[in-house]
């Protein structure tokens, strides 16, 4: 049993469910390719973990996309535009999202491991409840029931901002914010529990920015996935997480030494 933390917060896409963040890359391309922009899934990937609308603003305004835009549209990129495709992405992300709903390999063990423990867990997501609502029953059915699934959509303004953390602390009932622990795969969602005052986890190799499948990832020998895991890791400490780990899998011994920290009077972030 744990003393100081008392819950866990974490992410979905490419840290509990869909090995390699695929569901998303995949909806951003073909939601451009539409509108006859061709962009790349390192294009689609570099702003994961923002809320799905600024995902697509984040997009549209990288330099090359926006000539691109310019280009097939004849004018440049606008919220009108913004708004367009937001609501072209809603039905095709759920799609995608459904069919990536598989449970990250490890991760009942690590709940269980959490129950033993005593601690709560929620999550949040950059997805909306709408594009959530099938993902959360497919997990269900695995195993995978948060006390809290706050969606972007749930709060005035998500990441990087901490209000979605704010509302899992009153769904949870947990406080202070130093003995929550969040869990993501991207610099919002890991930004987002800095900004609240958490401690936080980075995940590599599930995650969006080694983003390969669990059958991808599996196929590399141990040279190559340690070449991925350091790339990712350069590009996760833009958010200077407390820990990086593989997968959530490797959770437990890294809430030990949190609770050790917390016990010598360490706070997040220090």
């Amino acid at each position: 049993m744990t003393t100081h933390l008392k819950a866990v917060v974490f992410d979905w896409a490419g840290t509990v469910v869909d090995f390699g963040s695929l569901a998303p890359v995949g909806a951003f391309v073909q939601l451009f390719a539409r509108h006859g922009v061709p962009i790349s899934e390192a294009e689609a990937r570099a702003p994961m973990g923002l809320p799905k609308r600024d995902h697509i603003i984040a997009i549209a305004q990288m330099p090359a996309v926006a000539a691109r835009w310019r280009t097939s549209q004849g004018e440049a990129f606008s919220e009108e535009h913004a708004d367009r495709l937001y609501s072209e992405f809603g039905p095709m992300s759920a799609l995608a999202a459904a069919q990536h709903a598989d449970l990250v390999p490890g991760t009942l063990p690590m709940l269980a491991s959490l129950k033993e423990r005593g601690l709560r867990f929620g999550s949040n997501t950059g997805y909306s409840r709408a594009i959530m609502r099938d993902v959360a029953a497919l997990a269900a059915r695995q195993g995978f029931r948060p006390a809290c699934m706050v969606c972007a959509d749930d709060v005035p303004s998500s990441r990087p901002s901490p209000m979605a953390m704010y509302r899992c602390f009153l769904e949870l009932n947990v406080w202070p914010a130093s003995s929550v622990v969040k869990v993501d795969d991207t610099v919002p969602g890991l930004q987002e529990g800095r900004h609240a005052g958490c401690w936080t986890v980075g995940v590599l190799a599930s995650g969006n920015e080694v983003g390969l499948s669990l059958a991808a990832w599996q196929g590399m020998d141990e040279i190559a996935q340690g070449t991925r895991v350091k790339q990712a890791a350069t590009a996760l400490m833009q958010a200077a997480p407390d820990y990086l780990v593989n997968t959530v899998a490797d959770l437990p011994s890294v809430l030990d030494a949190i609770e050790q920290r917390v016990a010598r009077g360490d706070k997040p972030g220090s």
